[in-house]
């Protein structure tokens, strides 16, 4: 039983650091670039609308999402000082992965691996799904459209159909066009129809491939997203205030305390990143310094923004309208600014690729880093001879996300990424206190204030919004960490490198 919880030495990390085969090319405004990259995307310009309005499983926050995302940026603040002191200490790619690993040892490293996948990898089919319905939003501006059995998800469009069946007279356009998927759709053996969602396929191709081509191109071409969809954002505030009907935001909280709590828990999404520039350690040139500046920098600006869009996104349309995929386009679409509308879906086509290439980018580091420790097959940890990118790993993510892209429902999706961040948001809180106490003579090059109280904080805080979200989610969350723990027991306990150098 103590071979679980062995814990990797610190000095062993970073001798691994120094040899990588990977390329350090970033600075502190490219790190923080990845940040926002990764954190302004689908939570705003898409999970923003349900969380507003409610879905079936939970209720709206209503203009109060306002607060929502006040309290998760505080609860993200907490969780960000923990990142930044184990990122100023330990720095490498596996980022929660590598803390966990020494500070609880190789089951909860494990463990936080496999759950990392949730986030990056699972939390990117989310957003492929959200670029694609507003990729189709600004190309009907166009007047170009995909069918719509090559438009949406296998899911969707039977629910959509389903309830055209059952209430076909109150039915509405966007359930009427997704129900047409299930009717139109060419019928393969046994009279399943071909339901897919092509636009979300094609931009994980092509991130992959952006990726795949090396770290300083995939930061250059993130650099330029960034600056592009943060104009985009200030367009939709600037516009957008001109329009706002203040008795849009009445009743301010239509559900209370219920409905704010909820609200929380699911643009928590919207957050997701800043942890991300974690896994490009070995790329950055001062990881010690720059890490830590680029994880707080990216939250404060990202907070500060969501706020006034949210405020102005509640001030155009009533709060119990925005349950679309597209909430900021279809704000302005409400009101009949189409032209507005169609601005602001070609921002968020690039906000969300944005996202997408940063999460592509983390997933693959990760995979690297456990299969350096044994914990995965060693062809994970291959390096491109020419572009010096975890090139396999790289692939296998994109697969993977394009696959689940193609037919995933995306409320589901969000809510499982939710989880499983806040989980690895808990476990480094823990794991930076444990190290504070077992090792508090290594040079910490930037230190958490109040660590003491900051980090139970984040837990307490992490952890009630875990509580807020749907039943189901725990169950399949529960079902997810039970099949990864069955592969360490089956293969990573058997090959760790850690167990060897021990044994031998």
């Amino acid at each position: 039983m103590a071979q679980l919880f062995r814990r990797k030495p610190i000095t062993s990390i970073e001798a691994e650091s120094e040899s990588t085969g990977l390329r350090r090319a970033l600075g502190v405004w490219q790190l923080t670039a990845l940040g926002i990259g990764a954190i302004i995307g689908a939570g705003i310009f898409s999970g923003a609308g349900t969380a507003v309005s409610g879905g079936p499983n939970h209720v709206g926050a209503g203009p109060a999402l306002l607060i929502s995302y006040i309290l998760v940026a505080v609860a993200c603040g907490f969780a960000a000082l923990c990142y930044a002191e184990f990122a100023s200490m330990i720095p490498q790619a596996g980022s929660a992965y590598t803390y966990a690993y020494a500070s609880f040892g190789e089951l909860f490293a494990w463990i936080i691996g496999w759950d990392l996948i949730i986030e990056y990898a699972v939390g990117n089919i989310a957003v492929a799904v959200s670029w694609s319905a507003y990729c189709q939003t600004l190309l009907q501006g166009f007047g170009i459209g995909f069918p719509e059995w090559l438009a949406t998800d296998y899911r969707t469009a039977y629910d959509a159909f389903t309830a055209l069946q059952a209430a076909p007279a109150g039915a509405s356009a966007a359930l009427t066009e997704a129900a047409r998927a299930w009717t139109e759709a060419p019928r393969l053996a046994g009279g399943v129809p071909l339901i897919f969602n092509l636009p979300a396929v094609l931009i994980v191709a092509v991130i992959t491939w952006i990726l795949v081509r090396g770290i300083r191109e995939s930061a250059w071409v993130n650099s330029a997203m960034v600056i592009l969809k943060l104009a985009i954002l200030m367009f939709f505030i600037a516009i957008g205030a001109f329009w706002v009907q203040p008795e849009n935001w009445r009743p301010f909280a239509p559900n209370g305390w219920e409905g704010i709590a909820t609200g929380a828990a699911l643009i928590f999404f919207a957050y997701i990143g800043f942890d991300a520039v974690s896994t490009a350690a070995e790329e950055a040139k001062q990881p010690q310094r720059d890490l830590p500046r680029a994880m707080i920098y990216s939250l404060i600006v990202t907070s500060v923004i969501y706020m006034v869009v949210t405020l102005v996104m509640t001030g155009l349309v009533p709060w119990d309208q925005h349950g679309t995929a597209d909430p900021l386009a279809a704000a302005f679409q409400e009101r009949g600014y189409h032209w507005a509308a169609g601005i602001i879906s070609f921002g968020a086509v690039i906000a969300m690729a944005s996202v997408l290439l940063v999460f592509q980018l983390g997933q693959p580091r990760i995979f690297f880093s456990m299969a350096r420790d044994g914990l995965l097959p060693q062809w994970a940890a291959r390096i491109h001879p020419k572009y010096r990118t975890p090139h396999i790993t790289t692939i296998l993510t994109g697969v993977f996300v394009a696959f689940f892209a193609a037919f995933a429902n995306i409320n589901e999706v969000i809510e499982l990424t939710n989880i499983g961040t806040l989980f690895a948001f808990v476990l480094v809180a823990i794991g930076v206190v444990i190290l504070r106490v077992i090792d508090p003579s290594r040079p910490r090059p930037f230190r958490a204030p109040a660590l003491f109280a900051v980090a139970p904080l984040a837990v307490i805080s992490c952890g009630y919004l875990m509580l807020q979200l749907p039943g189901i989610t725990w169950v399949r969350f529960g079902i997810w960490l039970a099949l990864g723990l069955l592969i360490y027991m089956l293969y990573g306990q058997r090959r760790s490198r850690l167990a060897a150098s021990n044994a031998g």
